[in-house]
Protein backbone atom coordinates (compact mmCIF):
# COMPACT_ATOMS: atom_id res chain seq x y z
CA UNK A 1 0.00 0.00 0.00
CA UNK A 2 1.57 3.36 -1.35
CA UNK A 3 1.12 7.05 0.35
CA UNK A 4 -1.41 7.28 -2.66
CA UNK A 5 -3.87 4.69 -1.69
CA UNK A 6 -3.77 5.85 1.85
CA UNK A 7 -6.44 8.47 3.70
CA UNK A 8 -4.96 11.81 3.44
CA UNK A 9 -6.01 15.35 4.79
CA UNK A 10 -4.42 18.17 2.55
CA UNK A 11 -4.08 21.57 5.26
CA UNK A 12 -2.09 23.83 3.39
CA UNK A 13 -3.88 24.75 -0.06
CA UNK A 14 -4.75 27.81 -1.56
CA UNK A 15 -7.45 29.22 -4.20
CA UNK A 16 -7.61 31.29 -6.61
CA UNK A 17 -10.56 32.33 -9.16
CA UNK A 18 -10.20 35.63 -10.56
CA UNK A 19 -12.67 35.55 -13.04
CA UNK A 20 -15.13 34.73 -10.28
CA UNK A 21 -13.87 36.07 -7.45
CA UNK A 22 -11.04 39.33 -8.39
CA UNK A 23 -8.48 40.42 -6.52
CA UNK A 24 -7.98 42.89 -4.81
CA UNK A 25 -7.42 46.29 -6.59
CA UNK A 26 -4.39 46.34 -3.67
CA UNK A 27 -2.89 43.22 -3.64
CA UNK A 28 0.74 42.25 -2.93
CA UNK A 29 1.02 39.70 -5.39
CA UNK A 30 -1.54 38.75 -8.25
CA UNK A 31 -1.22 34.98 -9.38
CA UNK A 32 -1.84 34.57 -12.88
CA UNK A 33 -1.08 31.75 -15.33
CA UNK A 34 -0.65 28.72 -13.93
CA UNK A 35 -1.35 29.72 -10.67
CA UNK A 36 -4.98 30.49 -11.31
CA UNK A 37 -6.48 27.53 -9.14
CA UNK A 38 -10.41 27.47 -8.97
CA UNK A 39 -12.08 25.04 -6.68
CA UNK A 40 -13.15 22.50 -9.56
CA UNK A 41 -9.45 22.23 -10.52
CA UNK A 42 -8.50 21.54 -6.69
CA UNK A 43 -11.08 18.94 -6.21
CA UNK A 44 -9.34 17.06 -9.54
CA UNK A 45 -6.44 17.11 -8.01
CA UNK A 46 -7.25 15.68 -5.10
CA UNK A 47 -9.59 12.82 -6.44
CA UNK A 48 -6.05 12.09 -8.70
CA UNK A 49 -4.18 11.32 -5.63
CA UNK A 50 -6.96 10.08 -3.29
CA UNK A 51 -7.18 13.32 -0.95
CA UNK A 52 -10.71 13.33 1.18
CA UNK A 53 -10.28 16.05 2.65
CA UNK A 54 -8.39 19.78 2.91
CA UNK A 55 -7.72 23.26 4.84
CA UNK A 56 -8.02 25.80 2.63
CA UNK A 57 -5.88 28.63 3.23
CA UNK A 58 -7.26 31.83 2.67
CA UNK A 59 -3.89 33.79 0.83
CA UNK A 60 -2.19 36.94 1.52
CA UNK A 61 -1.74 37.63 -2.27
CA UNK A 62 -5.06 38.00 -4.12
CA UNK A 63 -7.33 37.97 -1.62
CA UNK A 64 -5.79 38.86 1.31
CA UNK A 65 -9.40 39.94 4.03
CA UNK A 66 -11.68 38.91 0.83
CA UNK A 67 -12.79 35.59 2.17
CA UNK A 68 -15.59 35.25 -0.49
CA UNK A 69 -13.69 32.76 -2.57
CA UNK A 70 -12.56 30.90 0.47
CA UNK A 71 -16.40 30.79 1.64
CA UNK A 72 -17.56 29.99 -1.92
CA UNK A 73 -15.47 26.92 -1.38
CA UNK A 74 -16.94 25.65 1.87
CA UNK A 75 -20.18 26.18 0.91
CA UNK A 76 -20.07 24.21 -1.81
CA UNK A 77 -17.84 21.35 -0.12
CA UNK A 78 -20.53 19.85 1.29
CA UNK A 79 -18.49 18.60 4.40
CA UNK A 80 -14.75 17.95 2.02
CA UNK A 81 -13.30 21.19 3.46
CA UNK A 82 -12.16 23.57 6.59
CA UNK A 83 -11.00 27.12 6.22
CA UNK A 84 -8.84 29.09 7.52
CA UNK A 85 -10.00 33.04 7.17
CA UNK A 86 -7.74 36.53 6.68
CA UNK A 87 -9.44 39.78 8.82
CA UNK A 88 -8.79 42.58 9.76
CA UNK A 89 -7.21 42.94 13.18
CA UNK A 90 -10.67 44.88 14.29
CA UNK A 91 -12.88 41.98 13.49
CA UNK A 92 -15.21 41.16 16.61
CA UNK A 93 -16.54 38.07 18.47
CA UNK A 94 -19.81 38.52 15.69
CA UNK A 95 -18.09 38.20 12.41
CA UNK A 96 -15.46 35.56 13.52
CA UNK A 97 -18.47 33.09 14.94
CA UNK A 98 -20.30 33.86 11.33
CA UNK A 99 -16.99 32.30 9.94
CA UNK A 100 -17.02 29.56 11.98
CA UNK A 101 -20.45 28.62 11.34
CA UNK A 102 -19.47 28.08 7.95
CA UNK A 103 -16.35 25.94 8.20
CA UNK A 104 -13.68 28.46 8.90
CA UNK A 105 -11.51 26.65 12.04
CA UNK A 106 -8.92 29.45 12.27
CA UNK A 107 -7.08 32.69 11.20
CA UNK A 108 -4.13 33.15 9.37
CA UNK A 109 -1.16 35.84 10.09
CA UNK A 110 1.36 36.03 7.70
CA UNK A 111 4.78 37.88 9.13
CA UNK A 112 6.74 35.99 6.37
CA UNK A 113 5.50 37.87 3.75
CA UNK A 114 4.39 41.37 5.76
CA UNK A 115 6.85 41.26 8.14
CA UNK A 116 6.64 41.59 11.84
CA UNK A 117 4.85 44.41 12.11
CA UNK A 118 1.69 42.84 10.89
CA UNK A 119 1.19 41.43 14.36
CA UNK A 120 1.20 44.66 15.76
CA UNK A 121 -2.09 45.16 17.88
CA UNK A 122 -3.22 41.58 17.10
CA UNK A 123 -3.41 40.46 21.21
CA UNK A 124 -7.04 41.17 21.07
CA UNK A 125 -7.76 39.16 18.07
CA UNK A 126 -5.32 36.40 19.51
CA UNK A 127 -8.25 36.75 22.54
CA UNK A 128 -10.75 36.64 20.77
CA UNK A 129 -10.12 33.17 19.00
CA UNK A 130 -9.25 31.46 21.86
CA UNK A 131 -12.93 32.42 22.95
CA UNK A 132 -14.16 30.79 20.20
CA UNK A 133 -11.52 28.02 19.88
CA UNK A 134 -10.59 28.89 16.73
CA UNK A 135 -6.62 28.97 15.86
CA UNK A 136 -4.24 31.80 14.93
CA UNK A 137 -2.36 30.74 12.04
CA UNK A 138 1.17 31.95 11.84
CA UNK A 139 3.70 31.75 9.06
CA UNK A 140 7.25 33.21 9.90
CA UNK A 141 10.16 32.30 8.37
CA UNK A 142 14.37 32.61 9.81
CA UNK A 143 13.81 34.01 13.39
CA UNK A 144 10.91 36.19 13.14
CA UNK A 145 8.91 33.61 16.07
CA UNK A 146 11.57 34.93 18.57
CA UNK A 147 9.86 38.26 18.16
CA UNK A 148 6.93 37.05 18.45
CA UNK A 149 7.01 35.23 21.97
CA UNK A 150 5.81 37.33 24.29
CA UNK A 151 2.14 37.90 22.05
CA UNK A 152 2.37 34.33 22.39
CA UNK A 153 2.92 34.09 25.77
CA UNK A 154 0.43 36.50 26.82
CA UNK A 155 -2.44 35.19 25.06
CA UNK A 156 -4.09 32.03 24.83
CA UNK A 157 -5.01 30.82 20.99
CA UNK A 158 -4.29 27.63 19.55
CA UNK A 159 -1.43 27.75 17.20
CA UNK A 160 -0.76 26.54 14.11
CA UNK A 161 2.82 27.18 12.50
CA UNK A 162 3.04 27.30 8.95
CA UNK A 163 5.72 25.21 6.87
CA UNK A 164 7.93 24.13 9.90
CA UNK A 165 8.41 27.44 10.75
CA UNK A 166 10.32 28.18 7.83
CA UNK A 167 13.85 27.87 9.00
CA UNK A 168 17.06 29.30 7.48
CA UNK A 169 18.51 25.97 5.91
CA UNK A 170 22.29 27.29 6.50
CA UNK A 171 21.68 27.98 9.93
CA UNK A 172 21.38 24.52 11.39
CA UNK A 173 18.83 23.11 14.07
CA UNK A 174 19.47 25.46 17.05
CA UNK A 175 19.03 28.95 15.04
CA UNK A 176 16.83 30.76 17.77
CA UNK A 177 13.71 30.66 15.37
CA UNK A 178 13.83 26.93 14.92
CA UNK A 179 14.25 26.40 18.82
CA UNK A 180 11.51 28.77 19.73
CA UNK A 181 9.56 26.69 17.75
CA UNK A 182 10.47 23.49 19.35
CA UNK A 183 10.17 25.14 22.62
CA UNK A 184 6.14 25.37 21.69
CA UNK A 185 5.89 21.68 21.82
CA UNK A 186 5.51 21.66 25.44
CA UNK A 187 3.25 24.23 25.55
CA UNK A 188 -0.08 21.96 24.75
CA UNK A 189 -2.10 24.31 22.44
CA UNK A 190 0.51 24.62 19.66
CA UNK A 191 0.79 22.43 16.37
CA UNK A 192 3.07 22.26 12.90
CA UNK A 193 1.98 21.98 9.50
CA UNK A 194 4.45 19.17 8.19
CA UNK A 195 4.51 21.45 4.77
CA UNK A 196 6.08 23.70 2.85
CA UNK A 197 9.40 21.93 2.63
CA UNK A 198 10.46 23.52 -0.90
CA UNK A 199 10.02 27.43 0.51
CA UNK A 200 13.11 27.03 2.37
CA UNK A 201 14.75 23.87 1.17
CA UNK A 202 16.03 23.21 -2.66
CA UNK A 203 13.68 21.81 -4.52
CA UNK A 204 16.71 18.92 -6.00
CA UNK A 205 17.37 18.23 -2.58
CA UNK A 206 14.47 18.40 -0.06
CA UNK A 207 15.07 15.07 1.73
CA UNK A 208 18.28 15.76 2.93
CA UNK A 209 18.00 19.40 3.11
CA UNK A 210 14.53 18.96 5.18
CA UNK A 211 14.88 16.40 6.77
CA UNK A 212 16.54 17.18 10.04
CA UNK A 213 13.87 19.85 10.77
CA UNK A 214 11.05 17.42 9.97
CA UNK A 215 11.67 14.68 12.13
CA UNK A 216 12.92 17.14 14.73
CA UNK A 217 9.68 18.66 14.88
CA UNK A 218 8.00 15.05 14.71
CA UNK A 219 10.12 14.12 17.68
CA UNK A 220 9.15 17.29 19.73
CA UNK A 221 5.34 17.76 18.95
CA UNK A 222 4.52 14.27 18.38
CA UNK A 223 2.71 12.67 15.43
CA UNK A 224 -0.95 13.74 17.74
CA UNK A 225 0.55 17.61 16.82
CA UNK A 226 1.78 17.64 13.58
CA UNK A 227 -0.23 18.09 9.78
CA UNK A 228 0.95 17.71 6.05
CA UNK A 229 0.32 20.01 3.30
CA UNK A 230 1.21 20.43 0.06
CA UNK A 231 1.07 24.28 -0.51
CA UNK A 232 -0.61 23.48 -4.03
CA UNK A 233 -1.06 25.46 -6.24
CA UNK A 234 2.61 26.48 -5.34
CA UNK A 235 2.85 30.35 -6.45
CA UNK A 236 5.83 32.27 -6.33
CA UNK A 237 8.30 29.19 -6.88
CA UNK A 238 11.30 29.81 -9.30
CA UNK A 239 10.62 26.05 -10.93
CA UNK A 240 7.85 23.85 -11.10
CA UNK A 241 6.31 21.99 -8.33
CA UNK A 242 4.41 19.08 -8.33
CA UNK A 243 1.47 17.30 -6.31
CA UNK A 244 3.08 13.77 -6.68
CA UNK A 245 6.26 14.18 -5.99
CA UNK A 246 5.52 15.94 -2.49
CA UNK A 247 3.14 13.08 -1.70
CA UNK A 248 6.30 10.87 -2.11
CA UNK A 249 8.74 12.99 -0.22
CA UNK A 250 6.11 12.79 2.71
CA UNK A 251 6.34 8.93 2.47
CA UNK A 252 9.67 9.25 3.06
CA UNK A 253 10.04 11.29 5.84
CA UNK A 254 7.69 9.42 7.56
CA UNK A 255 8.77 6.10 6.23
CA UNK A 256 6.45 4.34 9.41
CA UNK A 257 3.20 4.00 8.49
CA UNK A 258 0.85 4.96 11.57
CA UNK A 259 2.83 8.09 12.29
CA UNK A 260 1.78 8.79 8.64
CA UNK A 261 -1.68 8.04 9.45
CA UNK A 262 -2.03 10.04 12.39
CA UNK A 263 -0.20 13.11 10.78
CA UNK A 264 -1.76 12.51 7.45
CA UNK A 265 -5.66 11.69 8.87
CA UNK A 266 -6.28 11.17 12.40
CA UNK A 267 -4.78 14.35 13.80
CA UNK A 268 -6.19 16.81 10.91
CA UNK A 269 -9.59 15.14 11.50
CA UNK A 270 -9.36 15.72 15.19
CA UNK A 271 -8.38 18.70 15.33
CA UNK A 272 -10.33 20.85 12.58
CA UNK A 273 -13.62 18.54 12.74
CA UNK A 274 -13.53 16.93 9.56
CA UNK A 275 -16.19 14.50 9.46
CA UNK A 276 -18.40 16.08 11.87
CA UNK A 277 -21.85 16.85 11.47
Amino acid sequence: MSIYDEPKIDCHNHLFDPVRFPYRADTLYAPTKQEVAPLEQFGRVMDAYGVQHALLVGPTSGYRTDNRCLLHALAQGEGRFKGIAVVDPGTGLEELAALREQGVVGIAFNPALEGVAVMNGAAALFERLAELDLFAQIQVCGDQLVDLQGLIETTAPRLLIDHCGRPDINAGLNQAGFQTLLGLAGSGRACVKISGMQKFAALNHLDEQSGDYVRALLEAFGPDACVWGSDWPFIREQSRVDYGPLLKLAERLMPDTDVRRKVMWDTPRRLFGFGEH
